[in-house]
């Protein structure tokens, strides 16, 4: 397994940042704004900007603790323990982003109506985007992502078009008379003035990206924070651009306010004639659909982190073993953004529909923005915890004067909530109730603790290849992965070792197992680390309490009979009971950090192994047939040519053995009927 590197620096993140933020929100509010407050607008954009950066500095306090990726959803759950509470954030901020995106692409669907399909082609509302959803869900399920330098040029994009767009309007009236002519349409509509900051808070969720993707970002404690800012601030001032040059269109309002969100591609159109309205309309398209790319991926890292906690089937944190992505978190995102386009735009659009329900994108913004600034306020409540139960908690940046600024958040957060549109409201907390219902029912998945335990046995020896033996208590280590520690109190291990995780079942095949991982460790790296496991299958509702005894007698036996043989590396044994031993072996090779599990093939138990090949967070061998004296040199090593999940991992572990001196045997076999003829190739 490679290890993880961050590659992204604060031009990347800074990137990533503001290109989710310039995406339908200033393509499409920006003409509903100045259509309902004018000039004002400004202020509502500024309002939601200010807002937002409140709940942003939670976020880059946050980061600068946890630079892991998971966002709102990681952040609470490090400080609350109520599961409930937890799986009603991570489903809110997952509804959030589909929703978000759903935005995007029905947003993105009208466009394509006003300038793009031909005006009477029966091609209904909503068929657009869902197609969109569809095809950028295939993507990310086969695994395209956005480079960081792709990132850039996209963003470098979105920016230079808007800025067209501003210095058009200032060529057509000229500098003076834009600024004069925005100075005189401000009005004193404060209750539309938050309301439209209450919708707008959409366009400023984009911060959101950047704390998520911490993991991703080289110095996360000090760009995350940097990034934020920026890029939040860099937005605002495009915005009160933009709509100074909104306000100076020369469309009458009533125009203006009947386009709704297509109105800037005809503004666009009055201030540099075709060539602006195409340009306005390419780029609008291209940078909802780049936004929506960005928010499919974070919901799905939100499903695959909820799958992994057990607050969503563990299905959902699968990895595809071809495409090396969440799938059934990219299939269930994809789903839930159809279903959405397909409620308020096709089933119920703003005019027409079914029955007498009227939704259309008013109502799904107010539903998306329902979603984001619930979970928003949570993690404002959760600094003020944290920083109450971990006062000596590093914190390399802190908000200041807290509580006061997290408060302000919550109530900033919540006031716009209210202001939001009623139907919008109405659906999110339906739905909401509805999942939390449904949770409650299912229950969530076992918890780790609920299937799988440590089994504490007598010292277990740390052997090495020049025969010392260094004990150590079964006790020492725990189910999260601490290292264990010898008598002296030093660790056992090395966290930046090569590391094999060695599963046995039947403990005289232990030596052979053993013996080989051990040499195959040594062909790919110095002083690798072997961790001997042996699980005890413990039955559904059956008492951990009834097996103890057995899973320290097994494991001691273990120990006797590794002892026995001369083993060329460093190892440990340990004991487990699990009610799913496929499970347990993957849980340990993920919290142990191991970079390659090598077992026996269990035929009477293949759903251990399907579970081990498909979800294990590395690469994983499976042996079988081997004699201990078919160990003593691996001088022939034949692969086989026919792919699947894992067959680049032994490519470069036979690379490996064949530098050391093993002749390489390549193997392509046609099946019977394929009307070709086995095929083999050899060398040293």
């Amino acid at each position: 397994m490679a290890e993880h590197t961050r590659t992204l620096g604060f031009r990347v993140a800074f990137a990533l940042g503001l290109g989710t933020m310039i995406a339908a929100g200033i393509f499409s509010l920006s003409g509903t704004a100045v259509a309902v407050v004018g000039s004002s607008a400004v202020i509502s954009f500024v309002l939601a900007a200010v807002i937002a950066g409140i709940t942003a500095a939670s976020y880059s306090e946050f980061a600068s603790i946890y630079s892991e990726n998971g966002g709102g959803y990681l952040f609470s759950s490090r400080t609350f323990e109520n599961d409930k509470l937890l799986f009603a954030v991570g489903a809110s901020l997952f509804m959030g982003y589909c929703a978000t995106t759903a935005f995007y692409l029905a947003t993105m669907g009208e466009w394509f109506h006003q300038f793009i399909i031909p005006h009477g082609v029966p091609i209904p509302h909503g068929a657009v985007a869902i197609t969109a959803a569809v095809l950028l869900g295939y993507l990310n399920a086969q695994g395209t992502e956005e480079s960081g330098t792709f990132q850039v040029l996209v963003t470098a994009a979105k920016v230079a078009v808007l800025l067209v767009f501003i210095a058009g309007a200032f060529a057509f009236e000229g500098p003076t008379q834009a600024v004069g002519t925005f100075a005189g349409e401000f009005k004193t509509n404060a209750g539309g003035i938050v309301q439209i900051a209450a919708v707008a808070f959409i366009t400023f969720f984009g911060f959101s990206a950047i704390a998520a993707s911490a993991g991703e970002i080289i110095e996360p404690r000090r760009v995350v924070p940097k990034a934020i800012g920026a890029s939040i601030l860099t937005v605002t001032i495009l915005y009160i651009f933009v709509i100074v040059a909104m306000v100076n269109s020369p469309i009458p309002a009533e125009v203006v306010a009947r386009q709704g969100e297509t109105a800037m591609g005809e503004v666009a159109a009055a201030f540099l004639g075709s060539f602006g309205k195409w340009l306005i309309v390419a780029g609008a398209i291209f940078s909802m659909v780049s936004a929506s790319n960005a928010s499919i991926l974070a919901a799905s890292g939100i499903g695959s982190l909820m799958g992994r906690q057990g607050q969503a089937p563990r299905r959902f944190s699968r990895v595809h073993p071809e495409y090396g992505t969440p799938f059934w978190s990219v299939v269930s995102v994809t789903g839930t953004i159809s279903a959405l386009i397909l409620v308020f735009m096709s089933l119920f659009p703003a005019e027409g529909g079914l029955g007498v329900l009227n939704l259309g994108l008013d109502a799904l913004t107010g539903f998306a923005n329902l979603n984001l600034l619930g979970p928003l306020a949570v993690v404002n409540v959760a600094l003020i915890l944290s920083r109450r139960r971990y006062p000596d908690m590093d914190r390399p940046l802190e908000v200041p004067f807290s509580p006061w600024v997290p408060i302000l958040g919550i109530v900033a957060n919540v006031a716009l909530i209210t202001n939001l549109p009623p139907k919008g409201i109405v659906i999110g907390v339906a739905i909401e109730l509805a999942l939390v219902a449904a949770y409650l029912a299912w229950g969530g998945a076992p918890d780790v603790a609920e299937l799988t335990k440590e089994a504490v046995g007598r010292h277990q020896p740390v052997r090495t290849s020049g025969g010392e033996t260094v004990n150590r208590t079964g006790a020492d280590r725990t189910a999260g992965g601490v290292e264990g520690t010898s008598e002296t109190g030093t660790p056992a291990e090395s966290g930046d070792r090569f590391r094999v995780l060695v599963p046995v079942a039947r403990i005289d095949r232990a030596p052979v197992h053993v013996r080989l991982a051990a040499t195959l460790a040594n062909a790919r790296a110095e002083n690798p680390m072997l961790q001997v496991v042996n699980v005890t299958h413990i039955p559904d509702q059956t008492p951990y309490e009834m097996v103890q005894d057995d899973a320290e007698k097994r494991a001691d036996r273990l120990v006797e009979r590794l002892e026995s043989v001369d083993v060329d590396a460093e190892y440990t044994v340990e004991g487990h009971i699990s009610r799913d031993i496929g499970f347990d072996i993957n849980q340990t090779a993920r919290d142990d950090g191991v970079d390659l599990v090598l077992m026996g093939y269990p035929e009477e138990h293949y759903e251990v192994t399907e579970t081990v090949e498909y979800d294990a967070p590395c690469d994983v061998l499976f042996t079988q047939g081997f004699e201990t004296e078919d160990l003593d040199g691996l001088d022939v090593v034949t692969i086989g040519a026919g792919g699947g999940p894992h067959h680049d991992s032994m490519v470069s572990l036979v690379s490996s053995l064949g530098k050391s001196g093993a002749a390489i045997h390549v193997v392509n076999v046609n099946p019977a009927g394929g009307g070709g003829t086995p095929r083999t190739s050899g060398g040293p």
